[in-house]
């Protein structure tokens, strides 16, 4: 597997507009990373496809651990009142 750089630069997103060609060149083919700023805040990142794909699958991941370890604390919690199906009507 191929490892993915980490090399990052910020841009104002005139800038970004300007260079968006390169931009989207050196995302796909040299893993870099582009912040664009609209007055001085971040607004947006470009990054790979190998990079998105990988942070999808990371916060699926997370997501379903998030779920299972909510679960396991509901079903450990012994305070809760087991109410039988005949009484919940």
């Amino acid at each position: 597997m191929e490892t993915i750089g980490r090399s990052e630069r910020t841009l104002g997103s005139s800038e970004a507009r300007e260079a968006f060609p390169d931009l989207v060149a050196r995302a796909a083919y040299a893993h870099e990373r582009v912040v664009i700023e609209r007055r001085g805040r971040p607004m947006a990142a470009l990054i790979s496809v190998e990079e998105l794909r990988l942070f999808e699958r990371l916060l699926e991941e997370y997501e379903r651990r998030s779920d299972t370890e909510a679960a396991l604390a509901a079903l450990a919690d012994e305070d809760d009142e087991v109410i039988p199906f005949e009484r919940s009507r």
